[in-house]
C-alpha cells in the first residue's frame, strides 16, 4: 500500500511538472518573422517616387523593399527568409503622437513580433511655436500606445527612433531661395522655418524654442520607451543623423530624399537590436515564506528587465521593479528579457 501510495505520488508530481512546462512561455530569440513601421510621412517615404508629393512606402527606411535604401526589413530578410513578404508599412503622411495608438493597434492585429516607431517630427514641426505638442502630452500619447502594444503582442519587440533634428534642415537650406520659396508657399514647418532668412531677435529665438522642444521630446520618448522591456530606443541616433543638400528632396526641401531614407535606415540598424544575439537572458526568482516575491537576471549583452505575471489578477506582464507580494495560493511567473529582445522560457512559482 506504501509502494502504491508512494508511486500516486510520483506520478501526479510528474504531471504537475508537465503542466507547467506545457504552459510556460516558450523563449524568444533571434530574427523577427513579422516587420511593422509607424509613423508619418518620413517612414511613408513621402515624395520619393517618380511622381512627385505622393507617399512611396516602397522607399521607406523601416519596412521598404528598395535595394537602394536597403531597409530594415531588407537587411533582415537577408539572414532570415521568414520574414519574406510580412513587412508592414502603417504609418500615415501627417500623423503626430496622439495617432500612434491606433497605428499600433493596426500592427499587433498583423501579428508582428516587431514594430518601428519613428514619431514626433509633426509635432514640432506646427503652424506657429505655440501649437507644438506640449512635452508631457507626447510622452503619455506615446505611453499610452506602448501599452496598448505590448498588451496585444507581450513578445513583441518595440524599436523607437527619436525625432530627426529638423532645426538641421533649416541650417543646411535657409540660405537656399528655392527652399525658402517653397517652405513659405506650401506652409511647411512654420514653427520652425517661417522667415527662414531672417536674423530678427524674435525668429531666432522662435527657432530655438522648436530646436529646444525637439530635445525635450527625445527625452520624454526616451524616458516613456524605458517604462517597458521589451522597448529599444536608439540613443538618439535618428536625431544625430547627419543630412546633407542630398539627403533631402527639392521637391518640398523637408522630406528625405532616397539617399536620405537609405541614411536613415543605416541608423536605425546600427542604433536598433543586434539580432545576430541568439542567447536568451537567464532570471532567478523566490518567494520567500512571507509571500514576497524577488528576481534577478543576468546575460552576457545587458538585461532590459524582468517582468512577472500573478495568476491572482488579469493584467498581464509588469515590469518587475522590486518586491512583489503574491497572495496565498496564487502563482508568479516571471521572465527576463535582454536588451536585443530575446526572452527566455517563462517560470512559475506557487506561493
Amino acid at each position: 500500500m506504501i509502494r502504491r501510495i508512494t508511486l500516486v505520488t510520483v506520478v501526479m508530481a510528474v504531471a504537475a511538472a508537465a503542466a507547467s512546462t506545457a504552459s510556460a512561455d516558450p523563449a524568444s530569440v533571434g530574427y523577427p518573422s513579422a516587420l511593422a513601421s509607424t509613423g508619418d510621412s518620413i517612414t511613408r517615404a513621402f515624395d520619393t517616387c517618380s511622381f512627385p508629393y505622393v507617399d512611396c512606402p516602397q522607399n521607406s527606411w523601416s519596412t521598404g523593399t528598395n535595394a537602394t535604401v536597403n531597409s530594415v526589413y531588407r537587411r533582415i530578410l537577408a539572414a532570415s527568409p521568414a520574414i519574406n513578404g510580412r513587412n508592414f508599412n502603417d504609418a500615415k503622411t501627417g500623423g503626430k503622437m496622439v495617432d500612434l495608438n491606433g497605428q499600433v493597434a493596426t500592427a499587433a492585429s498583423q501579428g508582428v513580433d516587431m514594430v518601428t516607431i519613428l514619431m514626433g517630427a509633426n509635432d514640432v514641426c506646427t503652424s506657429s511655436d505655440t501649437t507644438m505638442t506640449p512635452v508631457a502630452t507626447l510622452r503619455a500619447q506615446l505611453t499610452q500606445a506602448l501599452a496598448t502594444f505590448s498588451a496585444a503582442r507581450p513578445d513583441a519587440r518595440i524599436a523607437v527612433s527619436s525625432i530627426p533634428n529638423v532645426y538641421h534642415l533649416w541650417q543646411i537650406f535657409h540660405t537656399n531661395l528655392g527652399a525658402a520659396t517653397v517652405w513659405g508657399l506650401a506652409k511647411i514647418c512654420q514653427s520652425l522655418l517661417k522667415n527662414p532668412n531672417s536674423t530678427a531677435q524674435a525668429d531666432v529665438d522662435r527657432r530655438a524654442r522648436v530646436a529646444q522642444r525637439t530635445r525635450d521630446d527625445n527625452d520624454a520618448i526616451r524616458d516613456a520607451c524605458a517604462q517597458y522591456v521589451h522597448c529599444h530606443f536608439d540613443g538618439y541616433g535618428f536625431y544625430n543623423v547627419v543630412f546633407t543638400t542630398g539627403d533631402v528632396t527639392t521637391r518640398d526641401y523637408f522630406h528625405p530624399s532616397v539617399p536620405g531614407q537609405a541614411k536613415a535606415a543605416q541608423a536605425a540598424w546600427t542604433s536598433g537590436f543586434d539580432f545576430s544575439d541568439r542567447n536568451a537572458p537567464l532570471s532567478t526568482g523566490s518567494v520567500d515564506a512571507s509571500g514576497v516575491f524577488t528576481a534577478a537576471a543576468t546575460d552576457d549583452r545587458g538585461v532590459s528587465g524582468v517582468e512577472y505575471r500573478l495568476s491572482s489578477d488579469t493584467l498581464g506582464y509588469r515590469r518587475y521593479t522590486g518586491p512583489v507580494g503574491v497572495p496565498s495560493g496564487a502563482a508568479v511567473t516571471f521572465r527576463a528579457v535582454d536588451v536585443n529582445g530575446n526572452v527566455e522560457a517563462s517560470k512559475t512559482i506557487q506561493n
